[in-house]
């Protein structure tokens, strides 16, 4: 009687501070941190209608965007097998069990009969959109979002209509560019989720995880047998680089302007070299256009950080079973097509406010309030003078998107900088660069020597 009544407790708890932030109230407690970050994306980003009782059709892909690629095929063939036996475990609770594709679009729903008749009801059903723009906080569309596993259960969801809910997503990545693939979710209707359940979602994506990470390092001998064909013929500073701007391999001239180590090949995708240049927007749009025309091949001007002038690169996209997976760089060439940066759109504006978690509290954080961000493995710290708060975002590297445009500025592998914090330049004990920054505890911030340039010319040093 006792749990009866405190579950009947902390959903009226629940429902009450969803209705409260529904109305614009930022003071939201008693509510998980990633239930709250969810809900803001909801209503600040998404605009998502509170009131939706039913996912929405899904759209057909647009033309810059790709269709499934055979590797993730195969993921969602391994994820559909996984979801057939989880679905006869989960009988016991009435549980169903879904797979979507990176989009949230659900691809197949199986489990017990009757549940899925109130899965109809939602439109919980192949070709309906989950993601959390579409739909709002629940399993699989939040864990697109998320850093690891989720559990959403009651009005936890964004919307009402969905509260006899319990489900549990979790996404696979690609290892590469660390985009959602696919979803795995198990539901259910008015009843709790077996304590098992986390284990059968685990199990599950451990032999998708393998599928992808194996042709990622596929991929990276490909890259690295591509740079080795084209350096033989080229005479011009050359790099390999991944989907994502990670560098595979670079010859000597590309490595002082990449900051990276000459002729040593990263293929593993957990160790490729971070360059000092940012070339992640030119290899995902280098990738889409290849996608588009397998012969296409961009130009622009970069600037390389060791003088003031611009130099010429020229991307050549790579394939692996024609599918476009990085592209060699060539530093001096003029081929190709005008390339997204030579010429790029009028940029997003960073965001007004960064999203904060202090116990169970989120906190909403203006821009100039963080002095830098550090990151932790796949979370993120926020140093501000209120003291560290881990930040809402997944990665240090997508925060540093999101403020693009701003005064933060990269200078480490694991720190982003907001510069009108930084009071002081300093050298270390091995000689190596430091910022000082403003605030009561003066914290200390190392620059990494391939970010020593664009510091130096961002400070006017």
């Amino acid at each position: 009687m006792a749990a009866v009544q405190e579950r009947a407790e902390r959903y009226r708890m629940l429902t009450a501070a969803r209705e409260r932030f529904l109305a614009g109230d930022d003071r939201v407690r008693g509510v998980r941190p990633e239930v709250a970050t969810s809900w803001y994306r909801c209503r600040e980003q998404y605009h998502v209608d509170p009131g939706l009782d039913r996912a929405p059709p899904a759209s057909a892909p647009d033309e810059s965007s790709a269709e499934h690629t055979l590797e993730h095929e195969i993921v969602f063939a391994h994820l559909a097998a996984a979801a057939t036996s989880i679905a006869t475990e989960a009988d016991s609770v009435g549980g169903v069990v879904s797979v979507t594709d990176g989009a949230g679009r659900i691809l197949i729903v199986q489990g017990d009969k009757d549940t899925l008749r109130r899965a109809r009801d939602s439109n919980m059903a192949p070709w309906s959109c989950w993601s959390e723009w579409a739909t709002g906080t629940n399993g699989m569309g939040t864990a697109l979002e998320a850093p690891g596993p989720v559990l959403i259960s009651g009005p936890e969801h964004w919307c009402a209509g969905f509260e006899a809910w319990t489900c549990a997503g979790v996404a696979v990545r690609d290892p590469v560019t660390d985009d959602p693939v696919a979803v795995l979710d198990v539901s259910t209707w008015r009843h709790t989720l077996p304590p098992q359940a986390a284990g059968w979602l685990s199990k599950a994506v451990s032999g998708s995880r393998a599928i992808l990470h194996e042709r990622a390092r596929d991929s990276g001998a490909e890259l690295a047998a591509a740079f080795a064909k084209e350096g033989a013929r080229s005479g011009q500073a050359l790099a390999a680089v991944d989907a994502s701007g990670k560098v595979v391999i670079a010859d000597e001239d590309a490595s002082l302007l990449l900051g990276v180590p000459a002729r040593v090949p990263a293929l593993d995708p957990a160790v490729r070299w971070h360059p000092a240049l940012d070339l992640r927007r030119l290899a995902r749009h280098a990738t889409t256009q290849a996608r588009l025309d397998s012969g296409w091949v961009g130009s622009t001007q970069i600037a390389t950080g060791l003088t003031t002038a611009t130099r010429r690169l020229t991307l050549r996209p790579v394939f692996l079973a024609h599918e476009p997976i990085g592209a060699l760089t060539v530093f001096g060439s003029e081929d190709g097509d005008p390339a997204e940066d030579e010429a790029p759109e009028h940029a997003m504006s960073p965001p007004a406010r960064i999203v904060g978690v202090s116990g169970e509290r989120m906190v909403l954080l203006h821009v100039p309030e963080v002095r830098f961000a550090e990151a932790d493995g796949n979370g993120v710290w926020l140093v501000t003078d209120d003291g560290r708060l881990q930040g809402a975002v997944r990665g240090i590297d997508k925060l540093e998107e999101e403020l693009a445009g701003s005064d933060f500025l990269r200078v480490h592998r694991r720190f982003l900088v907001n510069l009108s914090c930084v009071r002081e330049v300093d050298r270390g004990e091995r000689g190596e660069l430091v910022l000082i920054m403003d605030g009561p505890a003066r914290e200390s911030v190392p620059v990494s020597r391939r970010n020593v340039p664009a510091v130096r010319r961002a400070l006017g040093i």
